[in-house]
C-alpha cells in the first residue's frame, strides 16, 4: 500500500504546486461576472452588440476568452445579419501561451470555422466550411500571449503601456496591438458619479485608436471606435435591442451640388473640395492629387486614363508580391477560382486586356444583390450574386490566379439614387498592375474605373473608419 500512498502524494503535492502558481494580471483585475455586454452604435444607430467574458478554468491552468459580435442592419432593401464569435484558451500563467481557437462566422457572408491548435512547429489551423472539404493550414508560431486577450485592464492594473500580438480572424495574420493608460475623469452613471479612466488600443492592421473608459468595478462602459462608431455596457436584453438601421444613406456624403459630366467618363476629371479628411489620407498616385486648401480644407483631383505601359502576364507583383497571394479571403489557388480565370483569359496574354476579360465576366456573371454578402472567393463564385465587396473579391482572386497583380480599393463613388440627392456612397472596386498600376470597378462594368470616386483604403481595411460622419464635401467641380 505504500506505493500506492506515495503516488497519491505526490499527485496531491503537485496539484498543489500547480494550484500555488502565479496567474496572469489578466485574470486578477476585477470586471464584470457573467461577461458584459455591449450595444454597437454607428451615428446614434444601433447596428449590433458584443458580448465578452474571460474565465479561469477550475483547476485554473487554463484562461477562456470569448468574443461575440453580432451586426443587424438594412442594406439597400435587404436585411444584412452577421454573427461572428470567437473563443480562445490560453496559459493562465504570467506571459501564458495562446493554446488553441475557434473562429465561428455565420449569418450573411457565409457560414464556416477556424479551429486552431498549437503545435510546437506553428499553428496548425482546420477551416470548415459546410459542403465543402476541409481545409488545412499550418501558420507560424503564435506570439500571442493571455495578457492579449484584455490588453486594457491589464494596462489599468499595471498602470503602464502593454504590447502584444492578436490573430486576426479574417486573414489569420499575426498583428501588433498595443494599449496606453490615459487620464481619469468623472462621469455620471446611472445617476451616481464615478471615476473613470481611459484607455487607448491600437492595431498595426487598423491603425484605429479604440478608446475606451473603464471603471472602479472594471466594467467597462464605453468604447470609441473613431469618431462615429461607439459601443456602450447595456444590460442583455438593452443590448440586443437593434434598430435596424439603413447603412447606405446612414454612411452617405452628401455633395453640394451634382458632379460635371467630366466626372463619369474616362478619360475623364473631378475635383472635390473637403472638410474632415486627415493628412494620412492625402496620399498623391497617378489618380489623386491632394493639396491643402486652407481654413483646414483639402482639394482632391481625381483623374482616369488607359494605362499607357502594357505586358504581357505573368506579371511580378512591384510591391514586394502580398498582391499575387492567395490569402483566406482571396483564394487565387482555389482550384474552382484557377479554372474559371483560365477560361476566361483563354489564350490572351496582354495583361491589360485579359484584366478587361475578367472584370467583364464578374460584371456579366453576378447578380447585383445588396443584402447577399460572401467571405471569400469561392463563396463568391459558387453563389454568382453579391455587391461590390463580392464582385471585387472574385475579380481580384481571379486576377491573382492569372499572375496579374491585383488588391481590392475602398473608398467612395458618386451615386445618384431614388431621392435625386448626388451623394458618395461607400464602395470597393480593383486595382491592377498591368505594366503600370490601372483601376477597373466590376460592379458598374468599367474597364477604366471613373473619376467620380474618392479612394481611401485598401483591402476592406477598418483603417477608414474615422472618415465615417467626419467627411464633408464643401464644393465640387
Amino acid at each position: 500500500m505504500r506505493p500506492v500512498r506515495s503516488l497519491a502524494l505526490c499527485i496531491a503535492l503537485l496539484s498543489a504546486a500547480a494550484l500555488a502558481q502565479p496567474l496572469s494580471d489578466v485574470v486578477m483585475v476585477p470586471r464584470p461576472e457573467g461577461g458584459e455586454f455591449m450595444g454597437l452604435y454607428l451615428k446614434g444607430q444601433k447596428i449590433g452588440y458584443m458580448f465578452s467574458s474571460i474565465t479561469l478554468s477550475p483547476k485554473k491552468d487554463t484562461v477562456t476568452a470569448i468574443t461575440e459580435l453580432h451586426f443587424k442592419a438594412k442594406v439597400g432593401a435587404a436585411v444584412s445579419d452577421r454573427m461572428m464569435k470567437e473563443t480562445r484558451l490560453y496559459e493562465s500563467k504570467p506571459g501564458g501561451k495562446l493554446l488553441s481557437f475557434v473562429m465561428e462566422q455565420s449569418g450573411d457572408g457565409g457560414n464556416q470555422s477556424l479551429e486552431g491548435s498549437a503545435l510546437p512547429e506553428g499553428v496548425r489551423v482546420v477551416r470548415k466550411k459546410p459542403g465543402q472539404p476541409n481545409d488545412i493550414k499550418l501558420l507560424p508560431p503564435s506570439k500571442e500571449v493571455v495578457e492579449d486577450a484584455d490588453q486594457a485592464r491589464v494596462a489599468l492594473k499595471r498602470n503602464a503601456k502593454v504590447s502584444g500580438t492578436i490573430t486576426d480572424s479574417t486573414d489569420l495574420q499575426q498583428y501588433g496591438v498595443t494599449t496606453t493608460v490615459g487620464g481619469t475623469e468623472t462621469r455620471v452613471v446611472g445617476g451616481v458619479k464615478a471615476k473613470l479612466r481611459k484607455v487607448t488600443t491600437i492595431s498595426e492592421k487598423e491603425k484605429v485608436p479604440t478608446e475606451a473608459w473603464v471603471d472602479e468595478k472594471g466594467r467597462m462602459l464605453e468604447v470609441q471606435y473613431g469618431p462615429m462608431m461607439s459601443g456602450m455596457l447595456e444590460p442583455e436584453e438593452v443590448a440586443k435591442r437593434i434598430d435596424l438601421v439603413e447603412v447606405f444613406s446612414l454612411t452617405r456624403v452628401v455633395l453640394p451640388k451634382f458632379a460635371p459630366a467630366s466626372a463619369m467618363t474616362a478619360p475623364g476629371k473631378f475635383t472635390m473640395v473637403l472638410t474632415g479628411v486627415g493628412e494620412k489620407f492625402w496620399n498623391n498616385t497617378y489618380r489623386q492629387q491632394w493639396k491643402a486648401d486652407g481654413a483646414g480644407r483639402v482639394e482632391v483631383t481625381v483623374t482616369a486614363a488607359a494605362p499607357k505601359v502594357l505586358k504581357p502576364r505573368p506579371l511580378a507583383d512591384p510591391n514586394g508580391g502580398s498582391n499575387l497571394k492567395s490569402t483566406l479571403a482571396v483564394e487565387s489557388d482555389n482550384p474552382d477560382i484557377m479554372a474559371i480565370a483560365k477560361q476566361v483569359a483563354g489564350t490572351e496574354k496582354d495583361a491589360w486586356a485579359t484584366a478587361k476579360k475578367v472584370n467583364k465576366w464578374v460584371y456579366d456573371n453576378l447578380d447585383k444583390d445588396y443584402g447577399v454578402s460572401s467571405d471569400s472567393a469561392s463563396d463568391v463564385l459558387k453563389k454568382r450574386k453579391g455587391d461590390c465587396t463580392e464582385h471585387s473579391l472574385l475579380t481580384v482572386s481571379m486576377l491573382r490566379s492569372l499572375g496579374i497583380p491585383a488588391k481590392r480599393i475602398d473608398g467612395l463613388v458618386y451615386l445618384v439614387n431614388d431621392d435625386k440627392k448626388p451623394a458618395l456612397y461607400w464602395h470597393e472596386w480593383v486595382e491592377a498592375y498591368v505594366g503600370e498600376w490601372t483601376q477597373l470597378d466590376p460592379t458598374f462594368g468599367q474597364d477604366i474605373a471613373n473619376p467620380a470616386r474618392l479612394a481611401v483604403g485598401e483591402e476592406s481595411s477598418a483603417e477608414i473608419t474615422p472618415l465615417i460622419g467626419s467627411m464633408t464635401v464643401v464644393e465640387v467641380r
